[in-house]
């Protein structure tokens, strides 16, 4: 069976946990760029990345890779690309995205025509034929110019992997779900560890929790363009890789899971949108205001997007909210707590010291990963 490079696009700054996914599915790591991790993998590499990875953005299918500082150099490079190995002869393919960053060539929608017509001279070449009908399987091509080194991938994901399913409805400035995953995972958070989330929300934080504690695959519910890739992946391949992960889902795990928020119509979303992805009885959503956040228990873990004001007339509130959400912290006995938000005076209105900061890119938003660690909780005697 053949191997690719496949190429991982996430959230600048989200590298390393979606690494560590990748290792965690068995395969090898390539590169690690930034906003991007490459591996190498089969078709069934392909598929099982889409069904299984939670912090990717897509599974990118490395096409070719070249240097091109001038459009005939970009035209003859794409031309020289094995096509046919890739589109039958009645593919759809179309260039859906490009980029050009710090790179001589930058016209973005010239790279798109471009390549295209190199594309359908290779493939009339090979195909002996002048007209393309496109009325098969949609293989979409994205390509990348950095320093005028350009990569030319296939999207093998179609609808971005941030797109579960369950989430019908959504509150104001929800947090992706890539990104939520990713978070979490950056934290040391455990299934039978206690986790709130004070500002809610639509629940992002806490379905993907609960997906987590249940292993399930955040692609298990959800299509994706390369299954009509046939050419390429044995429908086989799908329908065992689908199998294989609903038998390793367990949504009767135990586990404590909480969600607040002040305002009543984001905890209606946030349950609509739990029973959407099939866990609704593994949280608990109350609407409450974060200065009422108690627990009895000791070494729990608060990940929250807590508001962080866009509009300059909203900042004026944030130094009582922030206020109010460090004076519950402190009153939890050995919590942690993880906040990511783009107010760069959050830290001044904590009584607690700042463990760790990560930066972290929200598409064009520069945001901080802050976060204050807990002692950890003694070891169980066996």
């Amino acid at each position: 069976m053949k191997d690719y490079t496949l190429i991982c696009p996430c959230h600048f700054g989200l590298e390393a946990p979606l690494k560590r996914e990748i290792y965690d599915l068995g395969y090898d790591i390539t590169k690690v760029e930034d906003g991007r991790v490459s591996f190498t993998g089969d078709a069934e590499a392909i598929v099982r990345a889409n069904i299984h990875l939670r912090c990717a953005e897509r599974v990118l299918v490395e096409v070719g890779r070249f240097t091109a500082t001038t459009w005939d150099e970009l035209f003859e490079n794409i031309k020289r690309l094995p096509w046919e190995e890739y589109i039958p002869v009645n593919g759809k393919f179309w260039v859906t995205k490009a980029t050009s960053v710090k790179s001589k060539l930058f016209s973005l929608t010239d790279i798109q025509s471009i390549a295209k017509k190199a594309m359908v001279d290779r493939m009339k070449k090979y195909y002996d034929i002048q007209w393309f009908e496109e009325s098969g399987a949609s293989y979409p091509v994205r390509i990348f110019i950095l320093k005028d080194e350009v990569v030319v991938t296939l999207d093998s994901t179609g609808t971005p992997l941030h797109k579960r399913g369950y989430r019908t409805y959504t509150s104001k400035a929800p947090l992706s779900e890539t990104m939520a995953a990713a978070l979490i995972e950056l934290t040391p958070w455990h299934p039978d560890r206690i986790l709130v989330d004070p500002f809610c929300g639509s629940g992002t934080f806490l379905i993907e929790a609960a997906m987590m504690a249940a292993n399930m695959a955040p692609g298990l519910n959800r299509e994706f363009i390369s299954m009509d890739w046939k050419n390429l992946i044995e429908p086989a391949t799908w329908k065992e890789c689908i199998a294989e992960a609903a038998e390793e889902v367990d949504t009767s795990v135990k586990v404590d899971l909480q969600g607040y928020d002040i305002d009543p119509d984001a905890i209606k979303i946030a349950r609509l949108n739990a029973k959407q992805a099939g866990v609704e009885h593994m949280i608990h959503f109350q609407v409450r205001d974060v200065a009422d956040l108690k627990h009895p228990k000791k070494y729990g873990f608060i990940i929250t997007n807590p508001p962080y004001g866009q509009r300059l007339e909203d900042k004026k509130d944030l130094p009582a909210l922030y206020g109010k959400l460090s004076d519950a912290y402190m009153a939890l006995d050995s919590w942690s707590m993880f906040v990511i938000t783009s107010w760069e005076d959050t830290p001044k209105y904590m009584a607690k010291k700042v463990d760790k900061n990560r930066k972290i890119y929200n598409g064009m938003l520069k945001t901080y990963f802050y976060q204050f660690l807990g002692p950890k909780p003694p070891k169980k005697n066996n």
